[in-house]
């Protein structure tokens, strides 16, 4: 069974940010979590290279802007690697298949009549790199517009061609009303359906302003509107339009991963191109919220919280923070995020509770079983727990990743290893090694073969520790085991800069 799940694609004229990370990380645990699953998995993310935010930044920095794309997202490439993020392409908008993927999706919507010449006036955010209408704006503290989100907006001349999105209103409310998981979560597919109802303009798709993009076919002087191209990667990195194998096995994608913040352009623009086109739409859009400061504070530059995922690496490790963002934040809505927090949360749950576990069962089976792992026990007890592990590990798990929701599948998780703890105090194989040391031998019997689905379960989120503890198990009963090593040690919180 094939699964194709995708990121958006960012847009490189700065450094990658912890939400960057946060999106590259939750995609790549769905990745290895459906792979373990025995399914095909075409997993893709990229950067976003063209458009006029681009090019004024390159000439801000005196380079071309393909010069900047290449530098930029080769910084985009170092953080996914870092990251242990397993993609299977990392697409750039700026690769020459991308080119002939995005005119070919251009003629297929100017084939069925969507497309046609105009001149656009209204209002635009280059940061944004998208167009909004006057009721939409709000004034900031100085009295200029800003844009919902709250980026500056600036009043736009310029001949264009347009796509006619408003012939698409009914059949996008008709595929969303009968598609309920189209666009995930509910409150998401609430907004899009409000906005829709609302009206929708034909959208502007092409600009004269600036060259750095991709050539509109047959108006030199044209290039595609950053969404056009941006959206198209999709289809692009499944070999769109050359169609073949790949494309058939992978298209439609299951997901679209994205943040809240492009909904519209995934669940109303993306969908209107795809049906001029006469392509199938993808499955599902699943929008994430933002991850905030510490105390619920939006990151900014200005406020100099923004959080560089590299240092956070560098400071705690690739599993800490890997499991620190899914485990801490309801995945879906907002949330606060800070070393602290970090700290306190993998020392716990990692460190204290399923790393402590895993050692000293490994440390007592090597000092008291001849380093040999034995047979789990028969008793009641003994079967209660390894039931609870396998529920926990191999249902309840999995049941919640597959909605996204990661923190509830790791609660399930943690509960398990919790009963493990609670057995083993129950238990007291230090005590048995004194009074029955056969029954010592069935309780960490017991407690090796449950260690084994709890490190299966947890792999796609925390790979490397995860992996340590199977590769010390080995193949389990029966197995000779060496002295066992940290999993997950106890992690301190890094001094400031300057202390």
């Amino acid at each position: 069974m094939s699964y194709y799940l995708t990121t958006a694609i960012s847009y490189p004229n700065g450094k990658p940010h912890i939400g960057h990370a946060y999106e590259a990380i939750s995609a790549d645990v769905m990745a290895r979590f459906k792979r373990a699953q025995g399914e095909d998995v075409y997993f893709q993310t990229g950067t976003d290279e063209h458009g006029l935010k681009m090019a004024q930044t390159a000439r801000e920095l005196g380079k071309t802007p393909a010069e900047l794309a290449s530098e930029m997202s080769q910084l985009f490439i170092d953080m996914c690697d870092t990251l242990g993020v397993t993609y299977d392409r990392f697409i750039r908008t700026t690769d020459e298949d991308h080119h002939n993927a995005s005119k070919a999706i251009w003629q297929a919507m100017e084939a069925n009549g969507d497309l046609y010449l105009g001149r656009y006036e209204g209002w635009y955010s280059v940061r944004d790199e998208a167009f909004y209408d006057e009721k939409e704006l709000t004034q900031g503290e100085g009295g200029e517009k800003l844009s919902p989100e709250g980026t500056p907006v600036e009043w736009t001349v310029e001949e264009t061609w347009f796509f006619k999105l408003s012939a698409y209103q009914q059949p996008l409310l008709d595929h969303i009303a009968a598609n309920p998981d189209f666009i995930q979560p509910d409150s998401r597919r609430n907004e899009v359906m409000r906005f829709i109802e609302g009206g929708l303009r034909d959208l502007s798709v092409s600009r004269t302003s600036f060259d750095w993009g991709v050539q509109v076919p047959g108006s030199p002087d044209h290039v595609m509107y950053v969404w056009v191209d941006a959206l198209t990667n999709y289809i692009t990195g499944v070999g769109y339009p050359d169609g073949g194998a790949t494309w058939n096995r992978y298209w439609p994608a299951d997901v679209h991963l994205i943040g809240k913040d492009i909904i519209r352009f995934h669940a109303v623009y993306w969908p209107a191109f795809l049906m001029s086109a006469g392509i199938a739409l993808p499955k599902q859009v699943y929008a994430h919220g933002h991850l905030l400061g510490e105390g619920g504070v939006k990151m900014s530059k200005s406020l100099g919280n923004v959080v560089d995922p590299q240092v956070m690496v560098e400071r705690y490790g690739v599993d800490a923070l890997r499991y620190f963002l899914l485990r801490e934040v309801t995945y879906g809505q907002d949330g606060a995020v800070g070393e602290e927090a970090l700290v306190t949360r993998v020392n716990a749950e990692l460190a204290n509770s399923f790393g402590n576990l895993a050692q000293r069962t490994l440390s007592m089976i090597h000092k008291n079983c001849d380093g040999v792992i034995p047979a789990a026990g028969n008793l009641s007890e003994d079967k209660a727990l390894l039931d609870d592990v396998t529920t926990s590990s191999t249902e309840k798990l999995p049941a919640a990743f597959d909605r996204w929701a990661f923190s509830q599948g790791i609660e399930a998780w943690m509960n398990a290893v919790y009963a493990c703890n609670a057995y083993v105090d129950a238990m007291a194989p230090w005590a048995l090694k004194k009074t029955d040391p056969d029954r010592m031998a069935e309780v960490l019997g017991t407690l090796a073969a449950a260690l084994k689905p709890l490190a299966q379960a947890i792999l796609p989120v925390v790979p490397t520790g995860a992996q340590s503890i199977l590769d010390q198990l080995g193949q389990g009963e029966g197995q000779a085991i060496d002295k066992p090593t940290p999993a997950f040690p106890r992690l301190e919180l890094a001094a400031e800069d300057g202390e």
